[in-house]
């Protein structure tokens, strides 16, 4: 008899964690977002001398919550990239712990920045701001590394508190640690407003001790925004970066201006964008990645309409160009073609399809 009743008793100190784990609310959720692209060469300006597959920030996800009493909740999310190869890799994407509760929601992990947050508030939503016709080509330069003058992208390593929404307006702070570098450390902010048809952002990043060279302190801002007034939804966006170390500094703004507007059941996007050349240390032909002086401007034009199967399935196609000068070398921020020469333009036409579950 004695040995029954310690064994019950064992059984439901088992159980307990395993029922306790069945109350949290967790969701299963994904997206598979492939494209057909056709793109020019890292030497070659003609479309179509490369030809590929992308599986564009394709991934699935777990996240989930549990009440703790009195207003606080636990959360988590573990998410994962797969490609169009059959690779991936795991909680690559979102992934974190955290609190949250009335006052705002804080939370340690890997997480997109404050300043990736803005783009979605430009435009480019018609096609899930992935593909080649992602908008941090020139915006943020996505393609480039954190210690190469990228911003925007996301970070490991990370403490990231959200504030509560007030009528419509959001803020963020974000710092990683950046354990790559001694001593290095990335930071940014976010302010975010949405009130029925407006949508405006203010954003900051900065890379302290990232790069190369020493004291080696990169920073960008951009202002954004955009208004639905129902037949078509215009946006524009600034940015200024600044590159610095020890031997010199770099400046560069940024202008872009983009238009939404419905056709028939989907949507028709475009847009262009304008990176200005860089103007700094004449010692320096390069800081934090980017050329400076005459013929180092570029232009970014795209145009793109997505059209909806479903509430959770859609096709788009699109075109987009970026137009160096014969001194630079942006690419895409998205499908980035490695070893782009100064002065080719990357041009691709995308056909996709894009599930969610």
């Amino acid at each position: 008899m004695k040995k029954k009743l310690v064994a019950v008793a064992i059984a439901g100190l088992l159980a307990a964690p395993l029922a306790q784990a069945q109350t949290a609310n967790v969701t299963l959720y994904g997206v598979l977002n492939m494209d057909l692209d056709f793109v020019s060469s890292a030497t070659e300006k003609d479309l179509g001398k490369l030809n590929r597959v992308t599986s564009n920030a394709s991934r699935i996800g777990f996240r989930g919550s549990e009440s703790l009493g009195g207003g606080l909740n636990a959360i988590f999310q573990i998410e994962s990239q797969f490609d169009e190869n059959g690779s991936g890799a795991l909680s690559s994407r979102d992934t974190f712990v955290g609190l949250e509760g009335g006052w705002g929601k804080v939370r340690l992990g890997n997480m997109l920045t404050p300043y990736d947050q803005a783009h979605a508030f430009f435009g480019n939503a018609p096609t899930f701001t992935q593909s080649i016709l992602q908008t941090g080509a020139l915006w943020g330069q996505y393609g480039r590394a954190k210690n190469a003058g990228g911003f925007g992208k996301r970070l490991g390593s990370s403490v990231r508190y959200d504030t509560p929404n007030i009528s419509g307006l959001t803020g963020a702070v974000q710092y990683s640690t950046d354990e790559t570098v001694n001593h290095g450390w990335i930071g940014g902010l976010g302010l975010y407003y949405k009130n029925a048809g407006l949508q405006l952002a203010a954003v900051y990043e900065t890379n302290q001790d990232t790069g190369t060279g020493a004291d080696a302190d990169d920073q960008a801002l951009t202002l954004t925004g955009g208004y639905d007034f129902g037949i078509i939804r215009p946006a524009l966006v600034y940015e200024y970066i600044i590159y610095k170390n020890s031997v010199g500094k770099l400046k560069r703004h940024l202008y872009g201006g983009s238009l939404t507007a419905p056709l028939g059941p989907g949507k028709l996007y475009g847009a262009v964008i304008y990176a200005d050349k860089g103007k700094g240390d004449a010692a320096r032909g390069r800081l934090g990645g980017l050329a400076y002086g005459d013929d180092t401007e570029a232009l970014q034009y795209e145009i793109s309409y997505t059209y909806p199967l479903s509430k959770r399935t859609s096709v788009y196609a699109g075109y987009v160009i970026i137009d160096n000068e014969k001194n630079s070398s942006y690419t895409f921020s998205s499908g980035a073609i490695a070893g782009n020469q100064p002065g080719v333009d990357q041009q691709g036409v995308v056909f996709g399809i894009a599930h969610f579950f």
